[in-house]
C-alpha cells in the first residue's frame, strides 16, 4: 500500500485515470507517472491510448474501454482488479462528453449519453473500488468543471451531468469522511484540449478563446497537489481559473 506523509513522491501508488488518451486525462496520467505512480489508462480511442502508454513506458497499463458502455466498464474493472490485485490507490474520474445545443433541440439519446459518460460511469468505478479502499485507504478524484456550478446557454446536457457529478462528490465526501478514503473535486474553467475542436470557440460568440483557456497541465498539477497531501488532509475542492 502506497503511503505519503506530504512528500510529492507517488512511488508505489497505483492509479486509474479515465479519459486518459488525450487532453486533461493524458496530462494527469503523465504527471502521476512522473511522480512515480503506476497508471492504468482508460479510454475508448485505442490509437490515442497506445500513444499515451508508449510515452509513459513501463508505468502505464492501457485499457480500451468506452465508459458509456456499462458492460465494457465491468470488463475493464475485472481486468484492473486482476492486474492490480484489487483496487487502485487513486481513482481519477476524468472522462467526459461535451456537446452544445439548446434545450429545445437536445434529443433524449444525446442527453442520456452525456449522463452515462459524465455521471453514471464515475459511479460505476467508485462503486467497484470503494469497498476495498475503505479497508486500506484510497483517494477518489473527480474532474468537474466551471459548469458544475454555473449554467451557460447550450449546456443543458453538460450542466445537468456536471451538477449531478458535483452532488455525487459531495455525498461521497460525507460518506467517506474519517474512513481513510479521501475525495476531491477539481473544477477548472475552460481548458484548451481537443474537446473544443468541433466547437471552434474562437469564432463563436460567448465562448472563451482558446488562447485564454487554462492548459491541461494546470489541472494535472492540481490532481498531484491533492493526492500528495498528508493522509490526515483532505482537499475537498479546488476551483481553477485563468489568472
Amino acid at each position: 500500500m502506497w503511503s505519503t506523509k506530504g512528500a510529492d513522491s507517488l512511488d508505489g501508488a497505483t492509479c486509474v485515470v479515465t479519459g486518459a488518451s488525450r487532453g486533461i486525462g493524458r496530462a494527469i496520467a503523465h504527471d502521476l507517472a512522473e511522480h512515480g505512480a503506476r497508471v492504468v489508462l482508460i479510454a475508448r480511442g485505442a490509437a490515442g491510448l497506445r500513444e499515451t502508454a508508449d510515452a509513459l513506458g513501463a508505468r502505464a497499463m492501457p485499457v480500451v474501454c468506452d465508459v458509456a458502455d456499462g458492460g465494457a466498464v465491468d470488463d475493464a474493472i475485472t481486468r484492473i482488479r486482476d492486474e492490480l490485485g484489487g483496487a487502485p490507490d487513486i481513482l481519477v474520474n476524468n472522462a467526459g462528453a461535451f456537446t452544445v445545443a439548446p434545450v429545445e433541440t437536445i434529443d433524449t439519446a444525446s442527453f442520456e449519453s452525456a449522463l452515462e459518460t459524465n455521471l453514471v460511469a464515475p459511479l460505476r468505478f467508485v462503486r467497484a473500488f470503494l469497498p476495498a479502499m475503505r479497508s486500506r485507504g484510497g483517494h477518489i478524484v473527480t474532474i468537474g468543471s466551471v459548469a458544475d456550478r454555473h449554467v451557460f446557454p447550450g449546456n443543458g446536457a453538460y450542466a445537468a451531468s456536471k451538477f449531478g457529478m458535483r452532488a455525487l462528490h459531495e455525498v461521497l465526501r460525507l460518506e467517506t469522511r474519517g474512513s481513510g478514503v479521501r475525495a476531491t473535486l477539481i473544477s477548472p474553467g475552460p481548458v484548451d484540449t481537443p474537446l473544443w475542436d468541433p466547437i471552434d470557440p474562437d469564432h463563436r460568440e460567448g465562448f472563451t478563446p482558446r488562447a485564454r483557456m487554462l492548459d491541461a497541465s494546470a489541472v494535472a498539477a492540481a490532481v498531484v497537489y491533492a493526492v500528495t497531501q498528508p493522509r490526515e488532509v483532505n482537499v475537498d475542492e479546488l476551483r481553477l481559473s485563468r489568472s
